[in-house]
C-alpha cells in the first residue's frame, strides 16, 4: 500500500498557533522531514509529540527527497515541516512535493500559519490583487523591477537592508513594515515609503521583517479609467466579458479584474 506526504505549516513565532490537525499529522507520521531538527524538536516537545525526525534542507533536498519517496513507496507517511510557516514558501520542500506528485503519491497540504498572509492582512493595505516576491534581490536592477509592480507587494527583507529598500520605493507609496509577527515584540509600522525610510535609516530594526507595499496611485487611477471604459462599452451594447478583454489588451490590466472587479 502506497504511503503519502503531509505538508504541515508550523508557527511563525507563537507556538500556540500550531493547529490540532498538524499535531495529529506529526504524531501519526512515520517520519518527519524538517529544516532544522533542533528547532522542530522544540515544537514537538512543547506538545508532547514523539516523532522520528530527519533533516531536509536546501543542501540535501535532492538526495533526501529520493529517500523519502522510497519510504512512501513502502507505505510510510512522511510529514514535511519547515522552521516556520508553510513549507515551499521561501523554504525547502518543492523538490519533495514535485517528486511525490510525479511518483503518484498522495499529497495532503494542511492549512496553518503564514507570515505572508498575516502581514498582508495586518498592513491594512488593499489585498484584492497582490504578489509575493519572497526575499528581495540585492541587485539594483532586479529590485527596481519588482518595486515598480503596480499591485500590492509582499516580501521578506533583512533588517540591515530595510532602509535602503524603502528608499528605492516611490516616496509616496504606502508601506507597512511588519516585524516579529506573532512574537513578544510584534510591531507593525505603517506610512509613506519616504517616511519609513527616514525612520529606519536612523535606527536599524531587529528581528524578522515582512514588508507590504501598497498599490501605486497611478495604477489605481488607470484601473478606474479602464473600469469606466468597460462600463461605457457595456452601455453601448457590448457583452461585459468581451468589453473587458478589449480594454485589457489596450491597457495591460488583467481582463479578470475588469470583468469581476470585486473578486
Amino acid at each position: 500500500m502506497a504511503g503519502r506526504l503531509v505538508v504541515c505549516p508550523t508557527p511563525i513565532g507563537n507556538l500556540e498557533d500550531v493547529t490540532l490537525r498538524v499535531l495529529s499529522a506529526l504524531r501519526d507520521a512515520d517520519v518527519v522531514a524538517c529544516e532544522d531538527t533542533r528547532r522542530t524538536r522544540v515544537l514537538l516537545d512543547r506538545f508532547g509529540v514523539k516523532a522520528r525526525l530527519v533533516s531536509y534542507h536546501e543542501h540535501n533536498e535532492e538526495a533526501r527527497a529520493r529517500e523519502l519517496i522510497q519510504r512512501m513507496r513502502g507505505g510510510e507517511t512522511v510529514a514535511l515541516v519547515s522552521d516556520a510557516g508553510m513549507p515551499l514558501v521561501s523554504d525547502p520542500g518543492f523538490v519533495l512535493v514535485r517528486e511525490a506528485v510525479a511518483a503518484g503519491m498522495g499529497v495532503e497540504v494542511l492549512p496553518g500559519p503564514s507570515a505572508v498572509l498575516t502581514a498582508l492582512v495586518a498592513s491594512g493595505l488593499p489585498s484584492a490583487r497582490w504578489r509575493f516576491e519572497g526575499f528581495l534581490p540585492r541587485k539594483k536592477g532586479e529590485l527596481e523591477a519588482i518595486l515598480s509592480a503596480p499591485e500590492t507587494i509582499v516580501a521578506f527583507e533583512s533588517p540591515r537592508r530595510l532602509a535602503k529598500t524603502l528608499a528605492a520605493i516611490d516616496p509616496d507609496r504606502e508601506v507597512a513594515v511588519c516585524r516579529e509577527l506573532t512574537k513578544l515584540h510584534e510591531e507593525v509600522i505603517r506610512g509613506a515609503a519616504k517616511q519609513l525610510a527616514e525612520r529606519y535609516a536612523k535606527e536599524e530594526p531587529k528581528g524578522e521583517i515582512v514588508i507590504v507595499i501598497g498599490p501605486s496611485e497611478r495604477h489605481e487611477e488607470a484601473t478606474k479609467e479602464a473600469l469606466d471604459a468597460v462600463e461605457e462599452l457595456v452601455a453601448a451594447g457590448a457583452k461585459r466579458r468581451a468589453a473587458a478583454h478589449v480594454i485589457a489588451r489596450l491597457t495591460g490590466i488583467r481582463a479578470n479584474s475588469l470583468y469581476r472587479p470585486n473578486s
